[in-house]
């Protein structure tokens, strides 16, 4: 596909033609000079039109420009161009390692150098020299690490333990009781139970035990400053390249992608280190023209939120807070400019529900661009690449004349016949993208719903990833969901508090958090597949060897004085920075065929652009010093073509990874599973905030989606159950990520164990067996120990009484509906090949009133199972009550416990219940008359009727006589 580029730094759009079968749209806001600023955007050609280059602006005003764009007619334009930067790049990189062997020094890709004691990120720095402690230009402070462990005090996380183990010693000898005293009377019934009852405990290790090292950490922003960020100096912080991934503008409405837009460009953070990415996976023009406006009100949210230091910095968010705005604002002019900026935020929702109003109605012909070309993205199966920068370090400036960070659109190529991805080979597209155009060392990615709540995230996680000696070794650092517009009372546990309050702090104790998905900023060398440097560890005792498990490693001599691991294992690649070092450092530099094999080998592994491979080897990020704007802008478009990973290892090693509806979980195995280590950063502040689908049905499908991927895992090549075994990844973590991918199969025995109850009631037998007081022990010490553990778990994590219920009910909810057609639909794709497509979670803000989304009623299969499970257990529970009333005093005793299991199961599916009624007090009420009917007739019947008895009629007096 023949690219396009061009450079402006005005807010304004240039359409020009040129011989090509393909259209490609671009923008840039790279000035050509202060003076002169300039915008180029090339299409394919078009039969009949004019060689004509016109330029619109984002009002609409549209004029004649003489300029005649650069136009590429070689069969591979990329391979033509690229090759220059790549050499150019390579011989950078040598020329720099050659450097840092003879002077010590770690090249920066601006042409200078600091010393390895202000060093970061993944490297060849040794951590005995992360500090120079001569270096007099440092302070006692500056030497201070940047983050610290916070250990949970040892009163409350000692008694968890204790009952950990208590509880599994209860366990066993509960499970040995029942196992050994069969029901004979109801011998399938208790078979069914004790097979469950084995399910769940397995379940209960797989997750319980990974939880056994809980921590909480602390940073230091302070510090850091004081290390990278020095007033008066030229900021040392590590570029971010930021994502943010949209599909569908209907589902995911535009204001809210301006919201989590606006609140980047407005980020804490030096602007000339940070870059916005937008994927626009739909190729829609409404997300393009939401852009447009988006960056054009940037100019005067950005500087008016840095003036009086507000937060959050989503406008949406911040003028719909219910407090007192002066509060710690004692600027005079503030709440003037308030007022002018709150004015200025409504006209700006007014044009983009405008563009939103505009485009429910497609227009036959397909959209046009305000030039009057047609809009490349008409057919969003079909269409060119297409990058746009609205933004630019060097152009964009706000209304005070300060720069303002980058913002691009994005849009990779799509083409019949060629498979997608869906949002992992989006993400891949943006990987590749920004390498290109800025190459930020790390990456921070977000969903369009999830806007930056506290502006100093990105320097909250850098204490952790500039580290000198833990930085180097970490793939991620994942932050908390937080979720605005839920209910007080969070019917259906949309927060899942308990999962990113207990699980993943207990993870960060091990090897770190599984990756969710959102909120979580990258070392973009460890998506690239490569290893982290391995330090030497003493040996530790058995507990150690637990939570460590085995380690192969061989040792090699490089020197007299350089020492290093490498990782052997048939399972996990070794993409080795160190590796490709020692290759190109043994070989002769001047001998241009060594470095031309070695580009070419990794041009194997990370696709046919030698920029590209080239960005892959700065170690601190930055794009080469010789590649001009243009030629990097079409290397762009070049790799976000569709047929760009054909034959790489993008999706299976490198990236994120192919083959699972989440992805997210799978990325971050590979990455911990070749030995990084992940952190987890809470905040006081929370970092990140988005929205989630309170509705039940949505709730629904979206916990579905995350279950198919769990199952798809487990039934890939990567199942955590043999994946990766000698590697680095630790036994405890991969109990984590076991149970992770199995949790969804756990929605068959609680299926089960559910309708049970109602099975006995209806029959009149049990699946326990008469017990002795001896035995009533350890029932009751095993819900004693159920109830201990859960309420030691929320002592040490903070959690409320109210959210651990609230996560335990929908458990109930969601295993037996979402879980269990996860596993079905897994098992087809797996053994027929029948693919599932999932629908985008729709993303709103409640708009319409207090929560009136919470009480919307929509009819999906997945309601089945548990109202048919929740009637069963109604109508089981009035039958039981009813033949106890028939059959005398006698039959009271057995039903408490036949009444107990069925009120567990109705009490865990009450929400479920509350979701099919509707609006509080606006009850049905022909649903519950109707119900109490049919459940009172069905009784009745049931009493009369009772097929489940041997009915006795009287002794046979032709046989024994009248003496029976």
């Amino acid at each position: 596909m023949l690219g396009a580029a061009g450079m402006l730094a005005a807010p304004s759009m240039t359409v020009a033609r040129s011989g090509s079968p393909s259209m490609t749209v671009v923008r840039s806001l790279e000035a050509t000079s202060r003076q002169s600023q300039t915008a180029r955007l090339i299409s394919g050609e078009i039969p009949g039109a004019s060689p004509d280059h016109h330029m619109m602006s984002p009002t609409g005003n549209i004029g004649k420009r003489a300029s005649f764009p650069y136009v590429n007619h070689s069969p591979n334009p990329s391979r033509e161009f690229s090759g220059s930067i790549g050499n150019v790049a390579w011989k950078e990189r040598v020329d720099g390692w050659k450097m840092k062997q003879d002077k010590g020094t770690i090249p920066m890709t601006n042409g200078t150098s600091i010393a390895p004691s202000e060093g970061r990120g993944v490297g060849d720095i040794d951590a005995s020299t992360d500090y120079n402690m001569e270096d007099a230009l440092l302070n006692d402070e500056t030497r201070q690490p940047l983050s610290r462990k916070v250990p949970i005090p040892s009163s409350r996380i000692n008694p968890y333990r204790m009952v950990i183990v208590l509880r599994l010693v209860v366990l066993s000898i509960f499970l040995h009781y029942r196992i050994t005293n069969p029901v004979r009377n109801a011998y399938p019934l208790w078979l069914l139970s004790v097979i469950c009852e084995i399910w769940f405990a397995l379940s209960w290790i797989l997750d319980q035990f990974p939880k056994w090292f809980p921590i909480n950490r602390e940073t230091y922003l302070d510090r850091l400053a004081l290390r990278y960020d020095r007033e008066g100096e030229p900021s040392q912080l590590a570029a971010v390249d930021i994502f943010v991934s949209t599909v569908d503008p209907m589902k995911e409405p535009p204001l809210v992608t301006a919201n989590t837009v606006l609140s980047i460009l407005a980020v804490d953070y030096p602007v000339d280190k940070v870059s916005c990415y937008v994927s626009d996976d739909g190729a829609a023009m409404l997300t393009f023209d939401a852009l447009a406006e988006t960056s054009e009100f940037a100019r005067k949210w950005v500087p008016f939120v840095k003036k009086y230091n507000i937060e959050p910095r989503a406008p949406e968010w911040y003028f719909s807070q219910k407090i007192d705005y002066l509060k710690d604002k004692v600027h005079p002019s503030f709440v003037k400019d308030r007022r002018a900026m709150k004015r200025e935020y409504e006209e700006f929702k007014i044009r983009i529900n405008g563009l939103v109003a505009k485009a429910q109605k497609v227009p036959e012909e397909g959209w046009i661009m305000q030039d009057g070309t047609p809009w490349p993205g008409n057919n969003t199966r079909d269409h060119p690449g297409m990058i746009q920068v609205f933004l630019g370090h060097s152009g964009g400036l706000d209304t005070e004349g300060n720069e303002l960070p980058r913002l691009v659109y994005v849009s990779r190529e799509k083409r019949p016949g060629f498979q997608h991805h869906k949002k992992a080979g989006a993400m891949n597209a943006l990987v590749r993208v920004s390498a290109v155009l800025t190459n930020g060392q790390y990456m921070l990615n977000l969903d369009c719903d999830h806007y930056i709540n506290n502006s100093k995230a990105l320097r909250e996680a850098m204490c952790f990833l500039m580290d000198p000696n833990l930085g180097r070794s970490v793939c991620y650092v994942q932050f908390p969901q937080r979720f605005d517009g839920i209910d007080r009372n969070d019917r259906y546990a949309n927060r899942n508090t308990v999962f990113f309050d207990i699980n993943l702090r207990g993870l960060d104790g091990i090897q770190g958090p599984v990756y969710v998905g959102t909120g979580c900023v990258f070392n973009r060398t460890a998506l690239y597949g490569y290893e982290p440097p391995i330090k030497q560890k003493k040996k530790g005792g058995f507990l150690s060897s637990l939570c460590g498990g085995r380690k192969k490693a061989s040792k090699s001599k490089k020197g007299s004085d350089k020492k290093s691991q490498k990782h052997v294992d048939s399972s996990v690649p070794v993409f080795n920075l160190e590796d490709i070092e020692e290759g190109v450092e043994g070989a002769g530099f001047d001998d241009e065929k060594s470095l031309l094999m070695s580009q070419m080998s990794l041009e194997k592994r990370f696709g046919q652009s030698a920029a590209f491979v080239a960005s892959t080897l700065m170690e601190y990020g930055g794009v080469p010093q010789s590649a001009t704007p243009e030629s990097l802008l079409k290397e762009a478009i070049h790799v976000i073509s569709c047929g760009y990973e054909d034959k790489t290892e993008w999706g299976s090693e490198i990236g994120w990874i192919y083959g699972s509806v989440t992805e997210d979980i799978l990325t971050g195995f590979k990455m911990h599973a070749r030995g990084w280590r992940s952190i987890y950063c809470m905040p006081k502040r929370p970092a990140f905030k988005g929205s989630a689908p309170i509705n039940l049905s949505d709730r629904l499908n979206q916990v579905l989606r995350w279950a198919l991927g769990s199952v798809e895992i487990l039934f890939s090549r990567h199942c955590p159950l043999w994946y990766g075994y000698g590697g680095r990844l630790k036994f405890l973590e991969r109990f984590a990520y076991i149970n992770t991918t199995i949790y969804p199969l756990t929605s068959i025995p609680l299926l089960i164990y559910c309708v049970l109850p109602a099975i006995c009631l209806l029959t009149g037998k049990f699946i326990i067996p008469e017990i002795s007081n001896f035995a009533s022990i350890w029932f009751i010490s095993l819900f004693l120990s159920i109830f201990a553990t859960g309420i030691l778990e929320m002592r040490w994590s903070g959690v409320g009484i109210d959210e651990w219920w609230r996560n335990e009910q929908f458990w109930v909810i969601g295993g037996i509906s979402a879980h269990l057609f996860a596993v079905f639909q897994g098992l087809l794709k797996v053994l027929a090949g029948i693919d599932t497509n999932f629908t985008v979670t729709s993303k709103a803000s409640d708009e319409d009133g207090d929560f009136a989304e919470l009480y919307m009623f929509k009819w999906t299969t997945l309601l089945i199972p548990p109202t048919t499970i929740l009637i069963i257990n109604l109508v089981g529970v009035v039958a039981g009550t009813s033949y106890a009333i028939n059959s005398g005093y006698q039959s009271w005793g057995p039903l408490f416990g036949k009444l107990f299991f069925a009120f567990w199961v109705i009490v865990h599916l009450y929400p479920f219940l509350k979701g099919l009624m509707g609006r509080q007090n606006r009850t049905p009420t022909i649903v519950v008359v109707w119900a109490i009917l049919l459940a009172s007739i069905f009784s009745l019947l049931w009493v009369r009727i009772d097929p489940f008895t041997t009915r006795v009629t009287g002794p046979d007096t032709q046989t024994c006589g009248i003496n029976c």
